[in-house]
């Protein structure tokens, strides 16, 4: 293994690991989680789940999906096209089902980090009294786990080698519909805090997990992403040995 694969894997680890602080930071800010672990978070609160345990169930689910959308996108490409032209493509299906399969273990790893992180990490949602101080703290919480979610998962998704099931299941989804990337992730995420939104209503009659703080990642890790590859892509890549993909 030469240098710049070691680098590739240091930064990609690096980044799983920001991640996941950033995910339960937000968990430990209390005005809402991300949309993505919206729905493994409420599910957690509401029945007493580990967080961790329930976002590999949840993820375990994306990857299935992620499957089934891989084989009928792979099956209406054969349809579509002559035999001799979908024999020259199987290797590509036959690795694409590999990649998806290989999201399992980086789930269970990424959400031990989280179970970790949610351990260490003290809840700032009871930090001192009730009040503008205490406000200002998970505020602050907030805005750190919105900065770590969105360079950790620049970081991971820059070193293209697994993605996060999470990423995972929009670009299967996006590939499928034939829409783009931007757009099926907002309408994932808006589908996501409706499911979060009904969990909590319907089971302990009012919202679990979802607020401001919810609202505020949709639109910040976004913007933290892109300004992080601003400055940091190039680097990166180069450092890896990805400058000429």
């Amino acid at each position: 293994m030469n240098r710049q694969w070691i680098n590739r894997i240091g930064i990609y680890l690096l980044g799983l690991l920001i991640l996941a602080l950033g995910l339960s930071l937000n968990t430990k800010a209390g005005l809402g989680v991300s949309a993505i672990i919206s729905v493994s978070y409420s599910i957690s609160l509401v029945m007493g789940f580990n967080f961790g345990n329930t976002t590999l169930g949840l993820y375990t689910f994306f990857v299935l999906l992620e499957m089934i959308l891989h084989f009928i996108k792979i099956r209406k490409y054969t349809e579509k096209n002559n035999e001799a032209i979908g024999h020259l493509r199987k290797k590509d299906f036959k690795l694409v089902f590999l990649m998806d399969l290989l999201q399992l273990p980086l789930s269970l790893v990424f959400t031990r980090f989280l179970n970790v992180f949610s351990v260490v990490l003290p809840d700032y949602s009871q930090f001192g009294e009730p009040g503008p101080v205490r406000f200002t703290v998970q505020m602050l919480a907030l805005l750190i786990a919105i900065i770590c979610t969105g360079i950790g998962a620049a970081m991971s998704l820059n070193m293209r080698i697994i993605p996060n099931p999470g990423d995972g299941i929009v670009q299967a989804i996006a590939d499928c519909i034939q829409k783009g990337v931007g757009f099926t992730k907002n309408c994932f995420d808006v589908v996501n805090i409706i499911i979060s939104t009904m969990i909590g209503l319907i089971c302990v009659g009012h919202l679990a997990g979802v607020g401001i703080g919810t609202v505020f990642a949709v639109i910040g890790v976004g913007r933290v992403i892109a300004i992080f590859n601003r400055f940091f892509y190039k680097r990166m890549i180069q450092c890896a040995g990805l400058d000429e993909r």
